[in-house]
């Protein structure tokens, strides 16, 4: 016992050091970013104060500006230039000088980034979510949700175990180089370029970037047309940030346009990741494949919400609300296929109806929604259009939400929280991608058939599944061809940032998030060394010197067995035989040299 006592108070003292170290604040410098002209203030300027009245279809793709308006009100937020190929080429060359130093910074450097960034959000999640909302339209409580908490959490997780999985990484050298150590080195790939949607201007901006700085990289992101307004007041913290650590200029860079800008900075860069559409991410790997630039694609989901029989039906028909509104035309990774077992079918839905009937639908700067509007042009021509044919084919609306002081110029920007019941998958709705607050019913009466429902899709990004049974619910969603599962949650592999984050099929390929997308941005390089330099160095065998002996097959069938052989009896009899031919081929040099 004596012996133990001084481990115990040795453990103990340092347990207190440790807690006392953690009381101590890090010294993380506060930077300031002009936000004076994203306020709504009503100190805007007169130019910037009418409604804007867009062509109806008609896009921008031949306009020399990307203009930006609230979707909630029409109000005219100003424009931002849509750069030309020439522009993006000299933008990523910019950034590419700007690697080439920031390779060569250390990892306390690049936690100091990440802490500065982490305290400025933080002390500033209002202005960042008010932005977002003014910009897509949604709520406050969404923007918070889904801009705000990810982005913390990736930040965390990267000052956490970032540096941990960047550093090499050594693996097992095998049977025939057991005097070899063998690793993995993660470097930079150079200049990372980055399309993003419009759902999550924030994040969307924040998680490539991250990612690529931290590991050494340069990004050049091209924001959505959607969203540039958002985003370049984004970019703003971004660049204050880095000047406060002294990173070079241009290490960082947003850029704004269309299709022309979009297919420039794939051309450009070292590797491009992309989330979108199905269609557009197709269009990129077609321009990537020029080049043979590597890609990532997040693209579309039909996500199935499952619902099993044992089930607390108030508490998942809470969560099934919410996954069908994180769909809403705000937002993504929301789900949109909605199968519930027969037995409690009726409960669920009639659940599902009240929470529905109360949501508020209004714009979220004059009051406290439930749901806001939705950012795109003319998407609600698209939601009516796929609930007009589940309804020809015998669908049923069964509960909407309300619609609370739209303006008149804005009406079209609106789409209320709808139930649709008698659905099934000759319907568009239960295909295509909606994107919109639509919560398509359907009854399953066996496991195996929600399993079948589920992956009768050409999507395959993510699915939920709830049983009072966890095993039950694992066994549905290990079946389920999809890239992530959440058991008895909805969308909660997102909030672990140490998860890898992307789909299969149309939903695209490649991962960022987690180890998997941090080492994406890396050249992965395969290196190896001697174990015991210079004692022991890699010699050639004299029977397979050039010119190479009678017997130097025979030598390599008896190493290859001596080395893999099944039998441990015929492994050694093998070994024999190369210790033998060794000595052969010894005496034979010996004897040449003295007769020479």
């Amino acid at each position: 016992m004596a012996f133990w006592w001084p481990l115990i108070v040795l453990a103990f003292a340092y347990a207190i050091c440790r807690f006392l170290f953690m009381l101590i604040p890090p010294n993380v410098p506060s930077i300031y970013v002009d936000a004076s002209d994203v306020l709504e203030d009503g100190n805007q300027t007169q130019e910037n104060s009418f409604i804007y009245i867009p062509s109806r279809g008609r896009t921008q793709q031949s306009d020399k500006k990307v203009q930006c308006y609230e979707p909630a009100t029409m109000k005219y937020l100003g424009y931002f230039p849509a750069l030309t190929p020439a522009e993006v080429e000299e933008r990523v060359a910019q950034a590419r000088k700007a690697q080439k130093i920031w390779a060569k910074s250390s990892f306390k450097q690049r936690r100091q980034f990440l802490r500065i960034l982490l305290k400025y959000i933080i002390e500033h999640q209002d202005l960042i979510c008010e932005v977002s909302s003014r910009d897509t339209g949604k709520t406050m409580v969404d923007a918070s949700l889904g801009e705000i908490m990810t982005t913390c959490e990736k930040i965390t997780w990267l000052l956490s175990e970032g540096e941990k999985w960047l550093k090499p990484e050594y693996r097992s050298s095998g049977r025939s180089m057991i005097h070899k150590k063998a690793k993995v080195e993660f470097h930079p790939l150079g200049v990372i370029g980055a399309i993003v949607s419009w759902n999550y201007p924030f994040h969307n901006i924040f998680n490539p970037m991250l990612a690529a700085v931290f590991s050494g990289n340069s990004i050049v992101i091209k924001v959505s047309e959607n969203a540039s307004w958002s985003g370049c007041f984004y970019f703003r913290i971004i660049q204050a940030a880095l000047a406060a650590v002294g990173a070079p200029e241009n290490l960082v860079d947003i850029i704004t346009g269309f299709a022309e800008t979009g297919e420039a900075l794939v051309s450009s860069v070292d590797k491009i990741i992309f989330v979108g559409s199905p269609g557009v991410g197709k269009m990129v790997m077609r321009n990537a494949a020029e080049t043979l630039t590597p890609v990532t694609l997040e693209l579309g989901g039909k996500d199935a919400f499952i619902v099993c029989d044992d089930v607390e039906v108030a508490h998942v028909a809470q969560i099934a609300v919410r996954a069908a509104l994180q769909s809403s035309g705000q937002n993504c990774a929301g789900a949109e296929r909605f199968y519930v077992h027969e037995s409690i079918y009726t409960s669920f839905l009639s659940e599902v109806t009240k929470i529905v009937k109360s949501v508020l639908v209004g714009p979220p700067p004059a009051g406290k929604y439930d749901m806001g509007a939705m950012c795109l042009l003319e998407h609600s021509d698209k939601l009516n259009a796929l609930v007009d044919d589940a309804i020809d084919k015998g669908a049923e609306i069964v509960a909407r939400g309300s619609f609370v002081h739209l303006g008149e110029g804005a009406v079209d920007q609106y789409y209320p929280p709808t139930v649709i019941v008698n659905v099934d998958h000759t319907m568009k709705l239960m295909q295509e991608e909606a994107f919109g607050p639509i919560m398509p019913i359907m009854k399953f009466s066996t496991d195996e058939e929600a399993v079948q429902l589920a992956n009768d899709s050409r999507f395959g990004l993510g699915c939920a599944v709830f049983s009072g049974n966890q095993r039950r619910a694992i066994e549905i969603a290990s079946q389920i061809h999809c890239g992530f599962a959440a058991i008895n949650d909805f969308a909660a592999t997102y909030m672990c940032q140490s998860l890898p984050f992307g789909g299969v099929k149309d939903s695209g390929f490649g991962r960022f998030a987690g180890i998997e997308g941090l080492r994406a941005c890396c050249l992965v390089k395969a290196v190896v060394e001697d174990r015991w330099w210079p004692y022991i160095k890699t010699k050639i065998p004299k029977p397979i010197q050039y010119p190479i002996a009678e017997n130097g097959f025979e030598f390599q069938e008896s190493l290859v067995e001596a080395l893999y052989g099944l039998n441990i009896w015929d492994r050694l009899r093998a070994l024999v035989n190369v210790l033998k031919i060794l000595t052969e081929q010894n005496t034979l040099a010996r004897s040449r040299r003295r007769n020479d």
